[in-house]
């Protein structure tokens, strides 16, 4: 705790800093939980205006069940010792100028629900290891320059509600895969390269509020299976190639015509 506190420049935080550096219990800490034993299981400094690179040494926390160090000026790449967090269940990195690759360890975080690692400057493809955490919610990559196709693997995520991957560098096609996550609620693709047809398998996504497949390099026929998405409130498919029509049902939530008769 003393090696994040100097590396990222502690002096400088804003907000509470209440105990830091002190000989109280580190539960006294602020933005710290412990467990009874005094393992640090929650770590919650998120705008706090930490700034440097995220020391590997926290990855040796291997109680920590909550890490949240988004909105600072974290730099530098995700430590692969990271692998080693076994019990995390959320993960916040968000909204920090991260670099280098998204690690392949992070696929061996298996208790994960939420994983938000969008507005940084991650490059390289998206792991398929990330395809093995079954339990994660809400996955978030929006707005870094990962490039590459979308892994198959992702199509695994049996409990995933929302997927964002805007904004980014991804090429290929869509992998008809999605069309197997059947909580899905909200799907983003926007602003990439993807390339090909929309699939006909995420006409099965029912759950689905959002589908933005907006400012790519769609083409082909909108599907109309399509139109089974009954719940549907947003479609943005406009900045393709795309031909045909939007099914009649969805006329309400499309960004683009026209509408099938």
């Amino acid at each position: 705790m003393i090696t994040l506190y100097e590396d990222t420049r502690g002096l400088g935080w804003t907000g509470r800093k209440e105990n830091w550096l002190s000989d109280a219990p580190l539960r006294t800490w602020a933005g710290v939980k412990t467990d009874s034993n005094g393992r640090v299981t929650e770590l919650l400094l998120g705008n706090a205006r930490l700034v440097g690179e995220i020391p590997p040494v926290l990855g040796y926390l291997t109680e920590l069940t909550v890490l949240n160090l988004s909105g600072n000026e974290l730099s530098g790449v995700i430590p692969p010792n990271f692998g080693n967090l076994t019990k995390l269940r959320e993960l916040y990195l968000n909204d920090n100028v991260l670099t280098g690759d998204l690690p392949l360890e992070v696929g061996t975080l298996t208790r994960l629900t939420q994983l938000w690692l969008d507005s940084n400057r991650l490059e390289g493809e998206i792991p398929s290891e990330l395809g093995n955490l079954d339990k994660l919610a809400r996955l978030n990559l929006q707005s870094n320059e990962l490039s590459g196709d979308i892994p198959n693997e992702l199509g695994n995520l049996a409990s995933l509600t929302n997927l964002n991957l805007s904004g980014n560098k991804l090429t290929g096609e869509i992998p008809l895969q999605l069309g197997n996550l059947s909580g899905l609620r909200i799907l983003v693709l926007s602003g990439n390269e993807l390339r090909g047809h929309i699939p006909i398998e995420l006409g099965d996504l029912t759950n689905l509020r959002e589908l933005n497949l907006h400012d790519n390099r769609l083409s082909g026929d909108i599907p109309l299976e399509l139109g089974k998405l009954t719940n549907l409130a947003r479609l943005f498919l406009g900045d393709n190639a795309l031909t045909g029509c939007v099914p009649s049902n969805l006329k309400e939530a499309s960004d683009i015509g026209p509408y099938c008769k």
